[in-house]
């Protein structure tokens, strides 16, 4: 987005700058405060959230912002933002609804809360950007929905693997090319990872041992590819995605799809495991256009059928300031669903799950995700992943089996479920969600 830097000088030299509310301080938000108060004029961190506030201190912190504000209050926190000092707080829902705040970024990864803070954002006229895939992909479609009533934009992060999918086919289509495959490159791919196998490698990085483990089991990366679905229409060759291993570059990787089964599908989300370059995405596309096949190849992308681009690198930190502007200076979403979901995140048992056990949270030792069409998981009333931590299990779950419905208790009071079931109504026209169960979105 090579205007965004000058709209943002613009707002440097008025004096405007764009002051972003933060709920999370963990690795990757002690990253992007670090970006946004040292490498982005036209921009202001204005407060962070955090249930602890040492946490939230010690992200501006090593920002090198020393002081900082504790609010406990609207009108305090506006007070702090209107004066430009720091502020630090640990409820979520502050930032959310006090004057002054432009815009929202979500760096939790947990989809209840992700919900939460989106909705009361949403109604206080707030954009809001999500690195949070995995509320995105829950109920990412139904949050566009009260987003597009209120006016603002919801959308995901720049620098994430998804949105960086979005701006490649976004380029790939503005040149006059088809499309027909948006793909993620992954180191490994191991669905029987857990957080204790995945504690050396979280340490060595300081990640959050959980969160490492929904990188390397396939549950983010069937979010990720979930997201870039439900932005372009796109679906999956089948549950859990091909996910060829690939020891190559990603360039001759295209020999591996039949153009007529990609067009047949209308164009597909997947990875490759080993490729180079790592991490990377890519798209593969079309031309039917002889005489700019003849171009392409001159240009050095070959003869075809399909054309590969790929862009080498995620920055995700560096990058996720560029979403927030995008939304306060432009309306624009780096990625965000298009209408209904095209592919949603199931529930699979890690391991042999039994009756009577409450299944633990994202990335934990009890369940993988896997990339499945929307359509068969609404009609198989298949367990959505994003709902599935807090659920007891009815009975027993063979390792590898994907759970339903059928399979479990939902807990009961979550948001989170209660947008799901509107979502399911809004876009299928029934849910497998009993209205007892999801209560009243808030």
């Amino acid at each position: 987005m090579i205007i965004v830097d000058t709209a943002l000088a613009a707002r440097a030299a008025e004096g405007r700058p764009i002051r972003v509310g933060m709920v999370g301080a963990g690795f990757m938000a002690r990253g992007i405060a670090n970006q946004i108060v040292n490498s982005v004029p036209g921009m202001r961190l204005a407060a962070i959230s955090n249930r602890t506030l040492a946490k939230a201190a010690d992200c501006y912190g090593q920002a090198g912002v020393g002081q900082v504000q504790t609010v406990d209050g609207v009108k305090p926190l506006e007070q702090a933002v209107a004066s430009g000092r720091p502020a630090i707080t640990d409820n979520p829902m502050l930032l959310c609804e006090a004057e002054g705040i432009d815009a929202l970024i979500d760096v939790t990864g947990d989809v209840e809360l992700g919900a939460r803070v989106s909705m009361k954002a949403i109604a206080h006229g707030k954009h809001v950007v999500l690195m949070n895939a995995e509320a995105d992909g829950t109920v990412g479609p139904i949050l566009k929905v009260h987003a597009d009533k209120a006016g603002v934009v919801l959308g995901g992060c720049d620098g994430d693997q998804p949105a960086v999918q979005m701006n490649l086919w976004r380029f790939v289509k503005s040149i006059g090319l088809t499309p027909l495959l948006c793909g993620n490159i992954k180191g490994l791919h191991d669905p029987y990872r857990n957080p204790t196998t995945q504690e050396g490698f979280a340490r060595k990085w300081g990640q959050n041992p959980t969160m490492v483990t929904s990188f390397a089991d396939g549950t983010k990366i069937s979010f990720e590819q979930a997201l870039v679905a439900n932005a372009t229409g796109m679906t999956v060759a089948r549950r859990g995605m091909l996910g060829y291993t690939f020891d190559g570059h990603v360039d001759a990787a295209t020999k591996l799809f039949d153009i007529e089964q990609l067009k047949a599908a209308g164009g597909i989300v997947d990875y490759l495991v080993a490729a180079k370059p790592s991490p990377g995405v890519f798209v593969y596309a079309t031309h039917d256009d002889p005489k700019q096949k003849h171009y392409l190849n001159l240009y050095k992308l070959g003869e075809g059928p399909l054309y590969s681009f790929y862009t080498p690198y995620h920055l995700c930190h560096f990058e996720a300031p560029l979403s927030l502007a995008r939304a306060v200076l432009f309306h624009d979403a780096a990625i965000a669903p298009r209408g209904g979901p095209k592919v949603d995140v199931i529930a699979a048992a890690k391991r042999d799950l039994k009756a009577g056990e409450t299944i633990d949270g994202l990335g934990g030792y009890m369940t993988y995700g896997l990339a499945e069409k929307a359509e068969i998981a609404h009609a198989q009333r298949l367990l959505p992943i994003g709902l599935a931590e807090g659920c007891r299990l009815k009975r027993d779950v063979a390792k590898d089996a994907v759970l339903t419905y059928d399979d479990v208790d939902l807990p009961t009071g979550r948001l989170s479920i209660a947008l799901r079931r509107e979502q399911d109504l809004r876009f299928w026209s029934s849910s497998p969600i009993p209205a007892a169960a999801a209560g009243t979105p808030v």
